[in-house]
């Protein structure tokens, strides 16, 4: 009877000393496949996955890695899996939120893990208003089961290309002018980051990195023309309307639907960037 007591103490230390994620991998005696996101504490995370193409001005798509396990042996030859976008947990619109899915993916012979890119676009104007979601689920193959649950077989992107205010604006708002998300992103094109907030005890340090943007941002807008020439590797420009204005596009070649509106002022002779709103932009 003792000899059985030790043995049952020994399984359930064995039990208790494997993360929670590892128990997926050898727990089924049919391989299985499964997506490996892991949360703080390094167990399986189900949550969405939430992005903002805002922070990132000019950025036509990105690259969402999706790592994929087996679950059960490694085994000495490649085999095959399919990742497939879930209807019902998807709005976003195949070629103009996302590049389609390959019709299987690979894990590597002797290996029981691989990451998958999942592409992710910026073309469509309206995500500055909306976000969209992709359901993404790994499912069963001849090489795989697919006897695990849903839920840790799938995962829900949520992006948006949409900016909100910051909790610094307000505090420059006498150099950066009235909030709008169209003054936000001329800000990020020109290269601008968070600006200091000038509560902090050791702000003033901070100043002259705060000054720079502003500079910048003041630059851009007050001559688009001459910084387009200046920074072609940016990849924006300025196609003149075809309405009978004077007036200009601004957009980036690699998403040429989203465009800002340059408009002319023959009363001042110049150019002002026009907001959502309808208003001028001015930076001082």
């Amino acid at each position: 009877m003792k000899k059985y007591i030790h043995l049952i103490l020994l399984l359930s230390t064995v039990l208790f000393a494997c993360k929670k994620n590892d128990i997926y991998d050898y727990q089924s005696e049919t391989d299985n496949i499964y997506l490996n996101f892991l949360d703080g504490d390094n167990n399986l995370d189900t949550s969405s996955i939430t992005y903002s193409f805002a922070e990132s001005s000019g950025l036509a798509s990105d690259t969402i890695w999706v790592p994929v396990a087996v679950s059960g042996k490694r085994v000495s030859r490649e085999r095959k899996f399919t990742l497939v976008v879930v209807d019902t947990m998807t709005t976003a619109q195949a070629t103009l939120h996302y590049e389609p899915l390959k019709p299987f993916y690979t894990i590597p012979a002797d290996s029981g893990k691989v990451l998958v890119p999942v592409i992710i676009k910026n073309i469509d104007p309206e995500l500055a208003n909306k976000s969209v979601t992709l359901g993404i689920r790994v499912v069963g193959s001849s090489d795989f089961n697919e006897s695990l649950p849903a839920p840790i077989r799938s995962k829900k992107i949520l992006y948006s290309n949409r900016l909100e205010q910051p909790s610094w604006w307000v505090l420059w708002q006498g150099n950066l002018g009235p909030y709008s998300r169209t003054s936000h992103r001329l800000f990020l094109i020109s290269g601008g980051q968070d600006l200091v907030d000038t509560r902090e005890p050791e702000a003033y340090m901070e100043i002259p990195r705060t000054l720079y943007y502003l500079d910048n941002v003041r630059n851009f807008t007050r001559d688009p023309f001459a910084w387009v020439g200046r920074f072609p590797e940016k990849g924006y420009v300025l196609t003149k309307r075809t309405d009978g204005t004077e007036d200009y596009d601004f957009y980036n070649v690699d998403a040429p639907l989203i465009k800002l509106h340059l408009k002319f002022f023959p009363q001042v002779n110049g150019y002002f960037f026009i907001n959502e709103n309808g208003n001028q932009i001015i930076f001082n």
